[in-house]
């Protein structure tokens, strides 16, 4: 995973050839887009597994993450 991530950042460094034109540096751009959210998306799901790894060394189990981003859930969460 760690090679594929920084595959992924040293395509995003490489400049944009000048010599492109219209639609052809459009999707060149939008190329270099995609690859720099997808590069996004492995690094957080890295960390999450090294989190999760951690917890697991740290407490021996791992605990389910409860993720609520409404108000009403929050207050009836058991923690």
């Amino acid at each position: 995973m760690e090679t594929a991530i920084d595959n992924m950042i040293e395509e995003i460094k490489k400049p944009v050839d000048q010599e492109l034109s219209g639609s052809q540096r459009k999707a060149e751009l939008q190329s270099i887009k995609q690859t720099a959210v997808d590069a996004r998306e492995l690094l957080q799901e890295r960390q999450r597994l090294e989190e999760m790894i951690r917890d697991l060394s740290d407490t021996g189990n791992i605990e389910e993450i409860k993720d609520f981003k409404g108000g009403f859930a929050e207050r009836f969460v058991k923690k």
